[in-house]
């Protein structure tokens, strides 16, 4: 299982297909907030839920799920 302490500020997030998601500002709970200063994230904060997360690789983040299926669902920060 995927573990919160795993993440690490910056890594790259990736879709299933290889694609870029953003990139990881912390982690809060079962939450990875994503930069906003990214134009992947339009500019602005996004919440994904730690359960996305398939695996580790270096310093990526790889999702269960495509990039444009990641985008579809995540929350807006407000």
């Amino acid at each position: 299982m995927i573990q919160a302490s795993q993440i690490r500020e910056h890594m790259d997030v990736e879709g299933s297909d290889g694609r870029h998601v953003g990139r990881v500002d912390k982690v809060t709970g079962d939450q990875i907030e994503l930069t906003k200063l990214d134009l992947a994230s339009g500019l602005k904060h996004h919440l994904i839920p730690m359960s996305w997360v398939d695996l580790i690789d270096d310093d990526t983040v790889r999702l269960s799920m495509t990039k444009d299926a990641a985008k579809a669902a995540w929350r807006e920060k407000h």
